[in-house]
């Protein structure tokens, strides 16, 4: 602004300059157009020429004092001009001697370590106060955006329940995080395509997205990784960084719960092999599937007891109070309680996300 201003003040100069110096020559040219005039004049006075010649000559000379009168005009301009861009350049040193004075004691601080990203400005270029000069991506924790399916969301919460003021609580941003943290959610961060095992950083859910994606029905679940830089090997444990794809284990505690088979669910109902070896169908009350197993209700209609004996193969044709020769599968049995126990007794939902 100082700069275009003092320049805008050499031009008016210079203008003015040239005004004057068109003034004098203008008026030498009005001298010698009035001296021709008297001349002609007098020619007309004596009858020697016509009152037309005269005419243009009076023409002439009207037209040369009215383009002095413009340019006096303009010439009078100049001098309030002048003060304008004079005052215009006061205040822009002023601001420049503000700005000298503010940068002077100016300091740009990071109030975390971090490393330094998209830069957004150059060596002595001018930003107005409030622009982005740089990203800084901070070393101490990371935070992962997950999207869930809310069908896949709904086991994780079961097991919670709510006390005193937790319902409450879900509607209060400031006192959902101790909500959350009743979770007891453990997460598992792992990099898509890496098939290490050993590549794992540990992280928390601290947040849900506020609201549920409509078109895709997920939910969005934040997790911070802290010290994602922690025991780097190069060309083997990389750091977790900003734009890697991730995929995101969500582990829950436990909960004591009846699961059968997948395979002996047919349209809502179980085939039950009562004590008198007869068929019994009954309705169940399915809470969620997980891959092979299908866990029920713990509610009093939840269609089976514990301990109760349901029937795995495929029985043709199907009639209430059929009589049964059952075979305990015991080795299917067993397979069906390690998968439910799980290697940690836990149970996991796996998504992945762009970190």
């Amino acid at each position: 602004m100082l700069a275009n201003s003092q320049s805008t003040l050499t031009q008016l100069a210079v203008e003015e300059r040239s005004a004057n110096e068109s003034r004098a020559i203008v008026q030498k040219n009005l001298a010698v157009e009035i001296k021709e005039l008297s001349r002609i004049q007098a020619l007309k006075d004596k009858g020697i020429i016509s009152q037309s010649t005269l005419d243009k000559e009076k023409q002439k000379v009207l037209a040369l004092q009215q383009q002095i009168q413009d340019i006096e005009g303009k010439i009078s301009a100049f001098e309030s001009r002048g003060n304008a861009i004079k005052a215009q350049i006061k205040q822009s040193r002023s601001q420049v001697d503000k700005s000298l004075d503010t940068l002077q004691r100016t300091e740009v601080l990071l109030p975390f370590d971090a490393r330094i990203g998209a830069v957004s400005v150059e060596e002595g270029e001018f930003v107005q106060a409030g622009s982005i000069l740089f990203e800084a991506l901070g070393v101490q924790a990371v935070e992962i955006n997950a999207q869930i399916s809310t069908r896949k969301f709904r086991p994780l919460v079961i097991g919670l329940t709510l006390i005193e003021d937790d319902a409450s609580s879900l509607q209060n941003p400031f006192l959902l995080q101790t909500v959350l943290s009743r979770l007891q959610l453990e997460a598992r961060v792992r990099l898509v395509g890496d098939n290490s095992e050993e590549i794992i950083w540990d992280g928390s859910l601290i947040r849900l997205s506020e609201s549920v994606d409509p078109t895709r029905d997920t939910l969005g679940l934040v997790v911070v990784v802290n010290n994602p830089y922690e025991g780097i090997v190069p060309g083997e444990r990389p750091p977790l960084l900003k734009g890697m794809y991730t995929s995101i284990e969500f582990i829950a505690p436990a909960k004591p719960t009846l699961v059968i088979p997948r395979k002996a669910v047919h349209q809502g109902r179980a085939y039950v092999a009562t004590d008198e070896n007869t068929l019994d169908i009954r309705s169940v009350n399915i809470l969620f599937t997980q891959e092979n197993m299908v866990v029920l209700s713990d509610s009093e209609d939840t269609g089976l007891q514990l301990g109760e004996r349901i029937i795995i193969s495929d029985v043709f044709p199907i009639m209430q109070g059929m009589r049964l020769k059952t075979i305990i599968a015991t080795d299917y049995e067993r397979q069906l309680r390690r998968d439910a126990l799980g290697a940690l007794s836990k149970v996991v939902t796996n998504i992945s996300d762009k970190k």
